[in-house]
């Protein structure tokens, strides 16, 4: 039958059943709730929730769950035999929320998940089972929460070769440094705002660390160039170590700091090495990431012949990742899937981490030192020992009060390892106080 023809008979419903009601899994009854209509339409199926489980069957949630059968035990979803789809909200690398995907796909049912750190340790296991049950494992909200670019690098872009990957894949950590831009906060006091707002947790390690970044970006690379998925070949620096000097020397060179991650093959050759890595950087002011605002993320795909492609939007929140999660509900009410990662698992290369330290650019270095006579001297002495250029040189008054003064250098092009040997030297000295910040000056 073609597929364009309207079906003789109705298809049966899709059924799902959802692990972990927060406040994701209530966006997500909300969405299928308020649209239900519509989504029929767009999957060609109605799309049922059947069952719920979590922790707490009294919690309330903000939604009405009493039409839904309960679950008190999570196995309860994989056994039972009006369940189609299974829904992982639970969160965590490990724990239940793996032990659930793995007995899911084991069974033959459809995995969708929001959880991007037991991809991005766990992707290729779990790949891996659903191939061999022929049966779809989708994570669309488990990067960038709302923006479509899972589906957008694994089809729209699928004739492409990738040059690189990059964006700013954490809102809370892209909320602190906006309010550090905009009213000249320091990192603690943005902080405690984007908690306030409920952008960053009691904890925010995870998120200004850069390890949530870390995650997407490993996901993000496993799609681009078709490797295996290596957490462990992420390297991730965050923002703690910014003071609000940074921000505004930043934008005096003309360029604004982004928490970025990106991905890409070393440029040397080096057998497929990929390179992966979150880090601040000084993105040039005119670049569409340097305007990207508050808690929103950004993607940026350069294809070999689809050229730049840019994906922006709310990276989290329950509307945006309850669309995303429902959206790969519908493809496969529509059996439109493939293999997880774009291609089978046996498929994807097993690429080495390339050296960071022999990615060569012009990076920006701010030191904090004492007022002292000679200090310029030792640092421009450190600098030439390792082989560093220095293109600039700036010295500010005290920072916030203290007795330092604030070093900010920019260098000539050069390797990474140069500049890190350099601040090795320095980090012996009396007179340094604190530790430096280190940034690379993007050309995108």
């Amino acid at each position: 039958m073609s597929p364009y023809a309207t079906p003789t008979a109705p298809r049966p419903p899709l059924r799902v059943a959802l692990a972990g009601i927060g406040v994701v899994g209530g966006g997500v009854v909300r969405l299928l709730e308020a649209n239900r209509a519509l989504i029929a339409r767009r999957a060609g199926r109605p799309i049922e929730i059947v069952a719920v489980s979590a922790r707490d069957r009294h919690k309330d949630r903000g939604v009405d769950l009493s039409r839904y059968r309960w679950e008190d035990d999570m196995d309860a979803l994989v056994a039972a035999g009006d369940v189609d789809v299974v829904v992982e909200m639970i969160g965590g690398a490990d724990g239940s929320a793996l032990t659930l995907a793995r007995r899911a796909l084991g069974a033959g049912k459809a995995l969708v998940t929001a959880n991007k750190a037991m991809i991005a340790h766990h992707g290729i296991d779990l790949a891996r089972i659903a191939e061999e049950k022929d049966t779809p494992l989708k994570y669309e909200a488990a990067v960038a929460g709302g923006i479509p670019v899972i589906k957008a690098i694994r089809e729209g872009a699928s004739a492409n070769e990738i040059a690189r990957v990059y964006g700013i894949l954490n809102g809370t950590c892209n909320y602190i440094l906006t309010q550090m831009e905009r009213n000249g906060a320091s990192f603690a006091d943005a902080l405690a705002a984007a908690q306030a707002e409920g952008y960053a947790e009691a904890d925010p390690s995870f998120d200004v660390d850069g390890i949530d970044a870390a995650h997407k970006l490993s996901i993000l690379a496993a799609l681009c160039f078709g490797t295996r998925l290596d957490i462990g070949a992420v390297t991730a620096d965050g923002i703690r170590g910014l003071i609000a000097a940074d921000i505004r020397e930043a934008e005096a060179l003309g360029h604004r700091v982004r928490l970025i991650g990106m991905a890409e093959r070393d440029s040397a050759g080096n057998g497929g090495a990929l390179y992966q890595h979150v880090q601040p950087c000084l993105v040039p002011a005119d670049h569409p990431l340097a305007y990207v605002p508050g808690a929103l993320n950004a993607v940026v795909a350069e294809g070999n012949f689809v050229g730049r492609l840019f994906f922006e939007g709310a990276g989290a929140g329950a509307g945006p990742t309850a669309s995303a999660i429902v959206a790969d509900i519908i493809d496969i009410a529509r059996d439109e899937y493939g293999p997880a990662f774009a291609m089978p698992v046996d498929a994807l290369d097993a690429a080495p981490a390339a050296d960071a330290g022999a990615r060569v650019g012009k990076h920006y270095v701010r030191l904090i030192v004492e007022d002292r006579i000679g200090v310029l001297a030792e640092i421009a002495a450190a600098m030439r020992d390792a082989g560093v250029s220095i293109e600039s040189l700036i010295q500010r008054g005290s920072e916030d009060g203290d007795d330092g003064v604030v070093i900010v250098l920019v260098t000539h092009e050069g390797p990474a390892s140069a500049i890190h040997a350099a601040l090795a030297i320095l980090a012996g000295s009396d007179h340094v106080v604190g530790a430096p910040m280190l940034m690379p000056i993007l050309a995108l």
